[in-house]
């Protein structure tokens, strides 16, 4: 065989070579994008979206899902590149992307594509690499979950909560501006009582002065009287601001008939002068509760004076007043004030403990908002209840202190 024979064989040889290998390597795609068809058909009927691309990016197969989300038929998305056909928005760049699919073998994130309409949706999309017998990669399986509704209903959830935020802010900076003004109107309110009662010894006072001959021991009371309103008054002021700033109140152990027996001592006047007829009904031997004298003072005198201002236009029955106190089965003392007045209307029932609500035409709304800051400072509670056919109760509960509690 000549030289030249040999080479001519070798040629061919060759040739036959390489076309062997092309067919195997066609073959073997051929095999691998048809499994992957096979595998993308059993997902056929989901409502994800699914399709195959070569490692170019070359769009092989196109499920009906992906139809569905996209709007691009079968027929017009297979054979066109992929980024082209939904110009895809990546969070990182493609080529990390791909890197990490050869790497890892598959990619999970979110995507943002578009359809052929134009509109754009957010989609939670997985990448699988798929390789062939060589373990060369040749295409890359995508599912892609449509998540534009619950991204959306994200963004506004994040927008509410800036709202919130924002609104909160707001009321912050609102309640700093106002907080002086409410202080002002509480202390004025529940100082009102005992600057009236020290105008009212002082003026006591200038009249037994002013007798023929001067009557020095009520004189002298009254003097001792002011000094009492008075340190009263300085006491409401620094007890009201130390509530104001959620302090710890001074609590000691109390009878809380002693508490009540006081108040009355300090709206006689009062009960004299709009004729109302105090009655009380104490129980003989409570348990003591821990409180704060003063402010427990404070709005056992409040309920007084609105149950006396609540009789005032009463003039068919007699105006009685009556403060009851009891044990209450869970470990809790209750006080009541009843009266017999025009009573609680249903539509200011729910309003009376909210900040400057006034049924009076000169009041400022702050006294039963006070009281019930306080019961709570207690750890008590305090409401009021319309009576039949008039009037209304107002009660307060307060815990038995449970170290002296038998």
């Amino acid at each position: 065989m000549t030289r030249d024979n040999e080479d001519s064989l070798l040629r061919s040889v060759a040739l036959q070579n390489a076309e062997s290998i092309r067919v195997v390597r066609l073959r073997a795609e051929q095999q691998a994008e048809a499994a992957l068809r096979e595998q993308a058909n059993l997902l056929n009927l989901t409502h994800d979206a699914i399709f195959v691309r070569d490692m170019n990016g070359t769009v092989k197969y196109w499920n009906r899902g992906a139809e569905d989300l996209y709007g691009w038929p079968a027929e017009q998305a297979v054979g066109r590149v992929i980024l082209e056909l939904l110009k895809t928005i990546f969070q990182v760049p493609l080529e990390q992307i791909e890197e990490e699919v050869i790497g890892a073998g598959r990619w999970e994130g979110e995507l943002v594509q578009t359809k052929k309409d134009g509109s754009q949706v957010v989609v939670a999309s997985r990448w699988s690499l798929q390789r062939d017998e060589s373990s060369a990669p040749v295409a890359i399986l995508v599912i892609n979950n449509d998540i534009t509704d619950r991204k959306r209903a994200e963004e506004k959830a994040r927008a509410s909560e800036q709202r919130l935020l924002d609104a909160q802010m707001e009321l912050a900076r609102v309640t700093r501006v106002t907080t002086l003004g409410e202080l002002t109107a509480s202390i004025a309110h529940e100082v009102n009582q005992p600057l009236s009662a020290l105008v009212s010894n002082a003026e006591a006072c200038l009249r037994w002065l002013d007798r023929g001959t001067p009557d020095l021991d009520a004189a002298r009371r009254s003097v001792e009287w002011i000094i009492d309103d008075g340190n009263r008054a300085s006491e409401v002021i620094r007890r009201v601001r130390a509530l104001a700033k959620k302090t710890d109140i001074e609590k000691a152990p109390l009878d809380i008939n002693d508490v009540v027996r006081e108040v009355i001592a300090l709206v006689q006047r009062e009960l004299i002068s709009h004729r109302v007829w105090l009655r009380t009904e104490f129980a003989p031997t409570l348990p003591m509760i821990l409180g704060d004298r003063v402010q427990l003072q404070q709005v056992i005198i409040n309920l007084v004076l609105n149950g006396i201002e609540a009789m005032q236009s009463v003039t068919d029955r007699p105006r009685e007043l009556v403060i009851r106190s009891r044990q209450e089965e869970r470990q809790q003392v209750l006080v009541s004030v009843t009266d017999c007045g025009i009573g609680i209307s249903a539509e200011n029932a729910d309003l009376l403990f909210n900040p400057f609500f006034t049924t009076k035409s000169g009041g400022m709304g702050m006294g039963l908002s006070i009281c019930r800051s306080i019961m709570q400072a207690h750890g008590g509670q305090l409401w009021a209840i319309a009576n039949v056919p008039h009037g209304a109760t107002f009660k307060f509960t307060l815990p038995v202190n449970a170290d002296t509690a038998s």
